[in-house]
């Protein structure tokens, strides 16, 4: 276990001790004081000159030295010296906060712009962070502060910190070891289903809270069902349903009579006679029509025929015309090709040779003898010729192939205007034709008599129109009767309608009766379902509360007189976290005396220091309230509160020193 003991404290212009210095040599010592004659200043000093903090744990405190008129004194230095032993080798740790001075440019006097703090390891100056890294290599801040005042664990630490302190001290106790400690919980895994405590009770809230909802509103839609429900008294359910069938019975008769009377059979005989007389009409008809019509209508085919004859005929002639205009154009494209050949044949048979050849040697300069010049002329003029008579020859044999399709088109042109004459001879014969038909067709056609002159035909149109006057006359008579049934059967049908509305009455309260019965039964199936999750919700508290008795054990079980309260129940039955630490039964905060206090907080750091494996000297305030302190490793510094010491004297073993 590491030891970590003062030796000495100094302390020079801190929180108004001018000098002092504190004679610990790593023993037990008492240091005793009136009210504000610096015993707190020792802790304060202490703890800054580690972590830049006063004992409280505030980062901004007056170390300052002041006047009488409390005003901060300047040109001071403000130093704190600890020499400490750890594990019996010594270190020194010195801060020195100073005042900055700085004289500006053009100023005589130089101004206050704030403060300086140096440090010293071992009389050697050093970087803040060699300094920091140095202190943090000894010991960690915060559990600096937990093994070194018996009320900060109390009194500073948040106790959600705390119970996480105790929690590491003891360690957690698993659910698995809850569930094997309680026969009665043997059941919850399987209720659990994987999901931690804390989410099942969080899903059996929020079941219950869904359940008690739907409970709520189950009364409420089963009265409104039963205020909605409609009032049978006086009714019959078989004598209602046997009157409508009795009524739909009677309306069923009358709509037979009402088809009875459109069907009549007067009408229907009538009806048939003029289905006879049309026939008759028809046949008249065709035996009026059977002679020169039959004439009429073979014409008007023959004209329609050679109609069509002279159609093809005339496209015939089209195609034809056609024909002759790509031919022209080809013609006249041809001529246009060999007045440009002729032109273009003069042109080259009017070229003459010309002789432009060096007579010089391209490389020497020198010009070439004569017979070279000579055979070179004769060369070029053979090249010439050559070339001239082929240009020619290209031309000649163009133009002919030109003259021949031209001669193709124009004979081509001659069969054409031969045809040409010859459709349109046919076409004159066909229009002749046609002129003569039309004449005969218009001669037949003024020699027909219309179908309204025939005597017959006109006899049996006035008999059909006889025939139906008739039986119009029949419908409206019949049409009278028709509605006074129909009357009839609207009565019916508004009696028929009243039956049904008394009778929709025990289906509504049938209905009605099935969804209070299905609410019911969802009522008790809500309710099974809510008491299962109250026996889940009984399981998991059960879980909690034994979770609790064996976590507080565990945790009590290391220390010898704090005991500590992790949960505290609520009024519904529930658990609440807390962390309470406790003395024979008494809170912490809520009665223990002074002497309990520090008592119970040397306890927890006798616990601490094993647990952290650091003894660190505990700085005990207050120290006149306890007669006798529990048994602690650790190097004690007791501040006593001593009226008649007003100023600081120090006890230890050896010797006693006074404040200078």
């Amino acid at each position: 276990m590491k030891t970590l003991k003062l030796l000495e404290l100094n302390l020079k212009n801190f929180k108004g001790v001018k000098s002092f210095t504190l004679q610990a040599n790593g023993e037990n010592v008492k240091a005793f004081g009136d009210n504000a004659t610096g015993k707190t200043t020792l802790f304060d000093a202490f703890v800054w000159v580690l972590f830049d903090k006063d004992s409280r744990n505030k980062k901004e405190f007056a170390i300052k030295t002041l006047d009488s008129k409390g005003n901060k004194l300047h040109g001071l230095d403000h130093e704190v010296e600890a020499k400490l032993s750890i594990d019996g080798r010594p270190l020194t740790l010195k801060k020195v906060y100073t005042e900055k001075w700085t004289k500006k440019r053009g100023s005589a006097q130089s101004e206050f712009t704030g403060h300086t703090t140096d440090y010293f390891i071992d009389g050697v100056p050093s970087k803040k962070k060699e300094y920091v890294d140095k202190v943090a290599s000894i010991i960690d801040e915060e559990i600096f502060k937990l093994l070194t005042s018996p009320t900060y664990f109390n009194e500073q630490l948040k106790w959600q910190d705390c119970r996480k302190t105790l929690l590491q001290v003891a360690g957690d106790v698993t659910d698995e070891e809850v569930i094997a400690s309680q026969k009665s919980l043997a059941e919850l895994p399987a209720i659990l289903e994987g999901r931690s405590i804390e989410g099942h009770i969080a899903m059996i809230v929020a079941k219950q809270k869904e359940i008690n909802k739907q409970l709520e509103k189950i009364p409420v839609r089963i009265d409104e069902i039963n205020i909605g429900l409609p009032d049978l008294s006086g009714l019959n359910k078989q004598m209602l349903e046997g009157a409508i069938n009795q009524i739909n019975k009677e309306i069923d008769e009358k709509t037979d009579q009402i088809s009875n009377i459109r069907n009549g059979n007067a009408i229907t005989q009538k009806q048939k006679a003029i289905q006879e007389i049309e026939i008759e009409l028809l046949r008249i008809k065709q035996e009026h029509e059977s002679g020169s019509k039959d004439e009429v209508y073979k014409l008007k085919a023959r004209i329609q025929e050679e109609q069509s004859n002279v159609s093809i005929l005339n496209s015939k002639l089209e195609n034809l015309k056609n024909q002759k205009r790509y031919n022209d154009d080809n013609i006249k494209r041809i001529e246009e090709s060999l007045v440009q050949l002729r032109q273009d044949w003069h042109e080259i048979n009017s070229q003459e040779f010309v002789h432009t050849d060096a007579c010089e040697c391209p490389t020497c300069g020198q010009s070439l003898p004569e017979e070279q010049v000579s055979a070179a002329r004769d060369t070029a003029l053979s090249q010439f010729n050559l070339s001239k008579a082929k240009k020619l020859e290209d031309i000649n044999e163009k133009g002919k192939r030109g003259n021949e399709q031209k001669q193709k088109f124009l004979t081509d042109n001659e069969n054409l205007s031969k045809e040409y004459e010859k459709i349109t001879d046919q076409i004159s014969e066909k229009n002749e034709i046609l002129s003569k038909l039309d004449k005969q067709l218009k001669a037949l056609e003024s020699n027909i008599i219309d179908i309204t002159e025939n005597d017959q035909y006109v006899a049996k149109l006035q008999e059909k129109s006889n025939l139906e006057s008739e039986i119009n006359d029949l419908r409206s008579f019949a049409q009278e009767s028709i509605l006074s049934i129909q009357e009839e059967i609207a009565k019916l049908k508004s009696e028929r309608d009243q039956y049904q509305q008394d009778l929709n009455k025990f289906s509504i309260v049938d209905q009605s009766q099935k969804r209070i019965e299905e609410l019911t039964q969802q009522e008790r199936k809500l309710a099974a379902e809510y008491e299962k999750l109250e026996k889940e919700n009984f399981l998991t508290e059960e879980f909690i509360r034994t979770k609790v008795n064996l976590l507080e054990e565990k945790i009590n079980s290391k220390f010898k007189y704090a005991r500590f309260k992790l949960f505290e129940e609520q009024i519904n039955g529930g658990l609440k976290e807390t962390c309470v630490t406790t003395f024979n039964g008494v809170p912490y905060d809520s009665g223990l005396n002074n002497a309990a206090r520090i008592n119970v907080g040397l306890d927890i750091i006798n616990t601490l220091s094993e647990h952290y494996g650091l003894l660190a000297p505990i700085f005990i305030d207050n120290r006149e309230a306890v007669t006798k302190l529990i048994e602690t490793k650790s190097q004690t510094i007791s501040l006593v509160v001593s009226e008649k010491d007003k100023v600081l004297r120090v006890e230890n073993q050896d010797s006693l020193k006074e404040a200078i």
